[in-house]
């Protein structure tokens, strides 16, 4: 019989202990490593995502207008610091708050996160100490101008796109982050090492088709036009009517909730500057000939209970004259050879009622009723600009038509997406809607517009180098709780086409009820104008030279200031008798005193104005607005050659001297 003595279990005892030790050391280092080492790796490490650079956004000429640049955010290890005195001096240089550098100075704390982002180059020798741990950041560098800001969007502080063209092209601006692994040292962290660490791909670069000088141009234009009228805002577009791209897009509005761009969200009543398209599917069809001669009734007739008004009276117009006056009554009476389906098609054709598809959030696409919900007055209505919105943008693609030959283009905002190493992943190319006129009767209509600008209703849009094209419009606007027209509240447009012989820009204008005076031909088309003429004398890409007829010379006399006059009043007649016309079961109409003649005009030759101690970009501001082309040098002082109120021709070139 085997004896088995006390310190043999004992010994057995340890042994069984051991083995099982071992045992589940196996199992815990073999079997189950996978599930110690990820929930060491929850306990020890974090991912962390690295921000990707969000792409730039350049304009057509690739000038930058957004950027992006690389900050630090700076974390101290206060028990790691062996330079305290030189970190605490650094950090008070820099600017950081006095409670925080108390903090880094407590050698007790084991982590502290400075607040506030930092230039690399500023902190770069508080980045060289001991215990000081950097964590990249990115700050979006804004645009130059408030319109710009408006129109492109921002990004908050997280980097997410908010607005405007941010947000449309977020997918393609905004890259990949990469990914790193930090690991926890008490409560700081550590890089853990290369081989742990994805590196970010950054965004692609966005090529807008935007002019930023002809965007300045409009900007500045747009603010002297709401601040000098009073008015409760406008817009500006101007697009090549070749290609369809979208050159400038200025939009200002007095409330603050306003979006971006209004010129793409906001739907307006056009009022005139809607007639050319319903002439021009008069024409198309072979309803109408220019001489045709329609009895105009001595300026009032009634139609259906409503009486429409001119005041350009006469017993009788042609279709060219009334197209040149804005007659409402020859308009209607012309209109109605076309079957309602017809005048219908024609302007849904023209882009009307539907969203143009730009690239940009919350566009509108405007209200064009179908002919089933019209009522008995809505032909006569749609003829004189009424019963429909479209937006600043979908009208000057329809007058982009009339300019290139018939076509409608599909505009265009974004030219290319580029990759970081430069490929060009995307290009817009030049897409046609459709056909809505035919070659031959756009180039009717062109004549037609440049006589509404040479002896119509929009002279105040005539320059004295180039012959322009265009079309003005004052229609009432619609009141807030929208029942009704808001009485004294007026849209005043006007359309132009620059220059008219083969237009290279279309210029849309508009502004949302102005004091005073408030007629499209009044003061709308004055502000074309002067977009025109500064985007002439800045020579800067904005108009091919070599594609302008030569200039024309034109002396004002007195003869053409009482035809300017005459214009302007049979406008306002015009497009008052039409708002009175849409008034259901109006007993008469109020026909109100002519407004005072505009002040004589001789354009012959203008002072230099004095741009001394102005910045230079101010300075050649001024000087484009004065009518003047600029040609910059550098010196000890801003001067101009020739001096401050020298006398030369519109279009003459000065030499601006500039500091350094």
């Amino acid at each position: 019989m085997i004896r088995v003595s006390r310190v043999g279990v004992v010994h057995g005892a340890f042994v069984l202990f051991a083995s099982a030790l071992l045992v589940r050391a196996a199992w815990v280092q073999l079997g189950q490593a996978d599930r110690w080492r990820q929930r060491a790796a929850r306990q020890q490490e974090v991912q962390t995502e690295i921000p990707a650079m969000r792409g730039a956004i350049l304009d057509a000429e690739g000038r930058v207008l957004v950027d992006s640049r690389q900050l630090v955010r700076l974390d101290v290890a206060p028990n790691e610091v062996k330079q305290r005195p030189e970190l605490l001096a650094a950090l008070r240089r820099v600017k950081v708050p006095e409670d925080f550098v108390r903090r880094v100075a407590d050698p007790k704390r084991k982590w502290v996160e400075l607040p506030g982002r930092f230039l690399s180059s500023d902190v770069e020798d508080v980045l060289k100490m001991r215990g000081v741990h950097p964590r990249p950041v990115l700050e979006r560098v804004p645009p130059a101008t408030d319109g710009l800001r408006r129109l492109l969007g921002t990004v908050d502080r997280e980097g997410r796109a908010v607005g405007g063209i941010e947000s449309a092209l977020d997918g393609a601006l905004r890259g990949t982050p990469g990914r790193t692994v930090l690991v926890k040292v008490g409560r700081g962290v550590l890089q853990s090492p290369e081989e742990r660490y994805e590196a970010p791909v950054a965004g692609r670069t966005a090529v807008l088709t935007l002019h930023e000088g002809l965007q300045d141009i409009a900007e500045r234009a747009l603010a002297d036009a709401v601040q000098s009228m009073h008015a409760q805002g406008g817009d500006i577009v101007v697009l090549d009517p070749h290609t369809g791209e979208i050159r400038a897009l200025a939009s200002r509005r007095a409330r603050a909730d306003a979006s971006g761009a209004t010129a793409l969200t906001e739907p307006y009543e056009p009022g005139s500057t809607l007639k050319p398209f319903v002439a021009a599917a008069l024409l198309e069809r072979g309803r109408v000939s220019l001489d045709e001669v329609v009895n105009t009734y001595n300026g009032t007739w009634k139609l259906n209970g409503r009486t429409i008004t001119d005041v350009h009276r006469a017993p009788s117009m042609s279709f060219a004259e009334v197209i040149r006056q804005s007659s409402n009554i020859g308009m209607v009476q012309f209109a109605e050879r076309l079957a309602p389906g017809e005048q219908y098609e024609a302007l849904r054709d023209a882009g009307f009622g539907m969203a143009t598809g730009v690239p940009y959030p919350s566009e509108s696409s405007g209200r064009l009723r179908p002919v089933a919900q019209w009522s008995g007055v809505s032909q006569a209505s749609l003829a004189m600009g009424y019963e429909i919105a479209v937006t600043p943008l979908q009208l000057a693609l329809a007058y982009g038509a009339i300019a290139n030959g018939g076509e409608l283009l599909e505009p265009a905002l974004v030219k290319e997406l580029r990759s970081v190493d430069g490929t060009v992943t995307y290009r817009a190319r030049r897409r046609v809607v459709r056909r809505i006129m035919s070659e031959e009767t756009a180039k009717v209509m062109r004549g037609l517009l440049r006589e509404v600008v040479s002896s119509g209703t929009a002279k105040g849009a005539n320059m004295s180098t180039y012959e322009l094209a265009g079309k003005s419009g004052t229609a009432r606007r619609v009141s807030s709780t929208g029942t009704g027209y808001e009485e004294g509240s007026y849209t005043a447009s006007f359309v132009g086409l620059f220059p008219a012989e083969d237009p290279q820009l279309v210029v849309l204008v508009k502004l949302d009820d102005p004091e005073g005076a408030y007629y499209g031909g009044r003061i709308a088309a004055p502000v074309t104008k002067a977009v025109l003429e500064m985007a002439i004398a800045a020579r800067d890409g904005a108009l091919d030279d070599r594609r302008l007829p030569g200039p024309r010379i034109q002396l004002a006399d007195a003869q053409a200031e009482a035809a300017e006059t005459t214009a302007v009043e049979a406008e306002r007649a015009a497009e008052e008798a039409a708002a009175e016309a849409l008034q259901p079961n109006a007993p008469y109409v109020v026909e109100l005193g002519a407004p005072a003649p505009a002040p004589k005009r001789v354009v012959t030759a203008r002072p230099v104005p004095d741009v001394r101690g102005l910045p230079t970009r101010r300075a050649v501001h001024e000087l484009h607005k004065a009518g003047f082309r600029v040609r910059l040098s550098r010196g000890d002082r801003t001067e101009t050659s020739p001096s401050a109120g020298t006398v030369l021709p519109a279009g003459s070139t000065i030499r601006l001297v500039a500091q350094e």
